[in-house]
């Protein structure tokens, strides 16, 4: 069990230690509805997680969520476990 709120250095470091050795899933079906509405890819989402910006924990819905952004994009993550994140939903930022 990980000890949420999570500070954004912890984010970002868990983030990219799933995306190398963890699984990314991706919320059904809100996040794969809203991704595809927007013309967001699975790789524009990976891309944004490496490279984008961990912010504070917001607790929604019965989870924390966090919001990874690039000057572009933003995608809103949840971690299942240590191993596992999901992607809840992402756009473009305009």
């Amino acid at each position: 069990m990980l000890p949420e709120p999570l500070r954004p250095p912890v984010v970002k470091s868990l983030v990219l230690q799933i995306i190398d050795a963890g699984i990314v899933t991706y919320s059904q079906p809100h996040a794969e509805e809203q991704m595809k509405k927007r013309r967001i890819s699975i790789v524009d989402c990976i891309n944004v997680l490496r490279g984008g910006a961990a912010a504070e924990g917001e607790y929604e819905n019965g989870s924390w969520r966090y919001r990874i952004n690039t000057p572009k994009m933003c995608v809103v993550i949840r971690f299942e476990s240590e191993s596992i994140l999901d992607v809840v939903t992402a756009w473009r930022v305009k």
